[in-house]
């Protein structure tokens, strides 16, 4: 057990920064499940847009805190890479809502509702396990809800192969192979984004525990 409050000299602002960037995640990817509904409705890209900035300007508030509070124990680079990997959640998220409003046409026999569950669920983790730091956590806590995330992406990659096989039955024409699979690797790098949080967040533990 161990209490990153302390080794940050209590400062709350680096919680609550956190926080927000995971909240910012997880908005983006409800953003998503939406667009999936309406992919013609291109108004909806503005949500991504507000997400992704809102995140960038958390990210920067966090690299201006950490070079201007001491801190004595936790490492400053596993701060920023956190906050990185966070970032990165609805940066990608926007480069797919992007794609999908360039390319309803192809969407309109596809379900996606497998993948995007699975992309939510892991945004659900991401909040809960950055939540998990202010507090002070111990490592079955935290390896429980990693496990859940390791396995979402387990889960998420045999779905895209389900997708995949489809692909490239032969079924559907050239330009939409192109699209959908660039639309496939995008879901399955915003999973994996989700992932890389769980893992630097393991590392953070496990290294001042």
């Amino acid at each position: 057990m161990f209490s990153l409050q302390k080794l940050l000299g209590k400062e709350d602002k680096f919680f609550d920064l956190l926080e927000a960037s995971a909240e910012e995640a997880r908005t983006s990817v409800q953003a998503l499940v939406k667009l999936t509904k309406t992919p013609d409705q291109t108004a909806l890209l503005y949500e991504f847009i507000q997400s992704r900035r809102k995140e960038k300007q958390i990210s920067a508030e966090i690299r201006e805190a950490v070079y201007n509070t001491f801190v004595t124990a936790l490492e400053r680079e596993d701060i920023e890479n956190l906050s990185n990997a966070l970032y990165r959640i609805p940066k990608t998220v926007e480069k797919l809502g992007e794609r999908i409003i360039l390319t309803p046409q192809f969407l309109k026999d596809l379900d996606f509702s497998k993948q995007i569950g699975f992309l939510e669920q892991a945004t659900d983790l991401v909040p809960a396990m950055v939540k998990v730091l202010r507090k002070g956590t111990n490592l079955e806590q935290l390896k429980s809800l990693n496990d859940k995330l390791q396995y979402l992406e387990g889960e998420a990659d045999k779905a895209m192969m389900d997708h995949y096989k489809d692909l490239f039955s032969g079924k559907h024409d050239t330009l939409k192979v192109i699209v959908m699979k660039d639309l496939y690797e995008l879901l399955e790098k915003v999973v994996d984004r989700c992932r890389d949080v769980g893992n630097i967040i393991s590392h953070i533990v496990l290294k001042n525990s």
